[in-house]
C-alpha cells in the first residue's frame, strides 16, 4: 500500500501525480463538499488523469491496493484497485459523504440506506456515483478483469464503520457535527 504524499500550498498531492490539473480541481477553500461536486471530481480525475493514473496502479493478490492521491481540509481523494473477488467488509463512511467513478474494469455494490432495503449496483468503467453521509455499501471486483477506481469524501478522515452485513447498519447514521464542531 502507498500513502506517500507531497506537500504543496494547502494541500497535498501524491508525488507522482504532476499534472496541473488536479490542483486546480482541489479547491483547497471548499471544507465541505456536495455528494455532487464530489462525483465530479472523481469523474474529472478518472477521465482526465488516466494516464497519470494508471502509471501509480497496482494489484496485489493477497489483498487490496491503494493510494491516497490527494487532501485538503475539505475532501481526500484516493486511487483503489480491485481483482475479481476482491472486496471490502460492509461499511459506512462514519458521516462523510462520499462518491467514486471506475477507471477500468467492473465493480459491483450492494448498498442500504438507514431503514432501506439491500440493493445491487453494477458499476463500469466511466461510471460513477456521489453519495450522502447515510449510506453503507459492500465494494467488490467483479467480472474477469483487474478493476480500479477513484474515490472522494468530505470531509476527509473520517473513520469507517463496519458491519458483518449490511442488514447491521443502524437506523441512523451518525452526525458528524460533535466531531468536528460544526
Amino acid at each position: 500500500m502507498t500513502t506517500s504524499v507531497s506537500s504543496r500550498q494547502d494541500f497535498e498531492i501524491h508525488p507522482q501525480l504532476v499534472d496541473p490539473l488536479l490542483p486546480e480541481l482541489l479547491h483547497p477553500e471548499r471544507l465541505l463538499w456536495t455528494p455532487r461536486e464530489l462525483a465530479d471530481l472523481t469523474s474529472t480525475v478518472t477521465t482526465e488523469l488516466t494516464t497519470g493514473l494508471r502509471g501509480l496502479l497496482r494489484f496485489d493478490e493477497d489483498h487490496r491496493w491503494w493510494a491516497r492521491l490527494a487532501l485538503t481540509d475539505g475532501v481526500e481523494l484516493w486511487l483503489l484497485s480491485w481483482l475479481p473477488g476482491q472486496r471490502t467488509k460492509p461499511h459506512d463512511h462514519g458521516g462523510a459523504s462520499g462518491s467514486f467513478t471506475v477507471l477500468q474494469g467492473e465493480l459491483g455494490e450492494e448498498y442500504r440506506y438507514p431503514g432501506g432495503p439491500v440493493r445491487r449496483r453494477t458499476h463500469v468503467a466511466g461510471e460513477g456515483i456521489g453519495f450522502g453521509a447515510g449510506r453503507a455499501h459492500q465494494v467488490t471486483g467483479i467480472g474477469t478483469e483487474p478493476a480500479a477506481s477513484v474515490h472522494a469524501y468530505s470531509p476527509p478522515l473520517v473513520a469507517t464503520r463496519e458491519y458483518g452485513t449490511l442488514a447491521e447498519v443502524p437506523a441512523e447514521i451518525p452526525s458528524l457535527a460533535p466531531i468536528l464542531g460544526r
